[in-house]
């Protein structure tokens, strides 16, 4: 059987794998908490419209500002202590976001503290699954493992995409004792992430010599260049969509739908064309689109299950494309570019969807507008181009 046509099966049943897996689960729901709820707690502070999504889209271009400094970082430090700090400073970004109303900040400095804030929150994300996704993940699995273990782990933080936006959402709103219950959550999740980590015993790995300060190594992968912008365009139309005001349950459906992809992935992808899966996805995230621009009755179920079936399959069938496309001492560096290109696309979709927040109408439309662009650019260019670069 042609094992490029072949999803892959998740087989990994080894304890050292799933622990690090729901690390990344829980890291990345830390972050996609703050989606639906951050702007309402900026509009509370008094920022406009214009500059919650400066705040918003501040975060898409801190992923990219430790990248270049990864590989030295870990060939100077043990990996599993780097994304300990890393996290942990996270942690402490997020606690100053919660607590900045109280510090002593004037006000007019207000707006440019929490743009900072905010891009730091990414720049840490960044390199914290960086070490994660394309590191230690790879270390505690035999190199044959290894795909089966990047397109496990990629579902585990998929399927934060829709959880963590569900929570926040269920419970911001809600009258407790606690205040910033959002925020504190979103702390617990990355010490628990932390916890995680520290029980896994991870192999020596002797550090590299000559290493330089800077580097595209375990960060872009230049000859991805295709692939990045494809999934970049995808992503940034995905986040304006998450900037519309959306509801605990559109999120909740939209697990089903990432439920339905990964048993489509298994069964109904097993055996055809590879690019039938990107082009599906793709359709049915413009179905959904197209649903909520004509707010059809049964929409509010059926759009959110074909946009998590449409972002599921993309986003599954692209990371396994880096994979393919990288030489075998290039695998996380596709990792990264691959998440380099979801994350910041969403960061700067955000961005461009707060920006418009006040015209439903224009948001989808562009939405829809983006999809198609992209559905034609991978059909007549990146995909031929992927066949004659793949490496695997």
């Amino acid at each position: 059987m042609n094992t490029q046509n072949t999803p892959v099966h998740p087989r990994l049943w080894h304890r050292e794998f799933w622990l690090l897996a729901f690390a990344d689960l829980l890291l990345t729901m830390s972050v996609y908490l703050f989606i639906p709820v951050l702007p309402a707690d900026l509009s509370a502070l008094g920022f406009t419209r214009e500059q919650t999504a400066v705040v918003m889209g501040a975060y898409g271009l801190g992923i990219f500002a430790l990248g270049p400094f990864c590989n030295w970082l870990i060939q100077r430090y043990r990996r599993n202590h780097l994304f300990q700090l890393t996290v942990l400073a996270m942690a402490l970004v997020v606690f100053l976001t919660m607590k900045i109303d109280v510090l002593p900040i004037p006000d007019s400095f207000m707006f440019p503290a929490f743009v900072g804030l905010r891009f730091l929150f990414g720049a840490f994300f960044g390199l914290a699954q960086m070490v994660l996704a394309s590191t230690l993940i790879i270390d505690v699995c035999e190199s044959f493992q290894r795909t089966e273990a990047n397109h496990s782990a990629g579902w585990f933080a998929r399927f934060a995409f829709s959880l963590a936006p569900m929570l926040a959402l269920v419970l911001h709103p809600l009258q407790l004792p606690i205040d910033h219950i959002v925020y504190w959550v979103s702390l617990g999740l990355m010490l628990l992430s932390i916890l995680l980590i520290v029980v896994v015993k991870f192999p020596f790995k002797t550090p590299e010599e000559d290493i330089k300060l800077v580097s595209f190594d375990r960060f872009f992968l230049p000859e991805g260049w295709a692939l990045f912008l494809n999934v970049f365009c995808i992503m940034l139309a995905v986040g304006m969509v998450l900037a519309l005001p959306l509801s605990s349950r559109f999120f909740a459906i939209m697990m089903l739908g990432f439920f339905l992809a990964l048993l489509a992935e298994q069964f109904a992808f097993a055996n055809a064309e590879i690019e039938s899966q990107i082009i599906t996805g793709l359709i049915l995230v413009l179905m959904a689109w197209l649903v909520m621009l004509f707010r059809a009755k049964a929409g509010v179920y059926i759009a959110p299950t074909l946009m998590g079936m449409g972002v599921g399959l993309i986003g599954s069938r692209f990371l396994l494309f880096f994979i393919k496309l990288s030489r075998h001492c290039k695998r996380g560096t596709s990792q990264s570019t691959f998440f380099a290109a979801w994350e910041s696309g969403i960061g700067i979709g955000l961005f461009a969807g707060w920006l418009m927040n006040d015209d439903r109408q224009r948001v989808l439309t562009i939405c829809i507008i983006v999809a198609c662009v992209s559905l034609a650019f991978y059909h007549f260019f990146v995909h031929p181009w992927f066949i004659r670069h793949k490496n695997r």
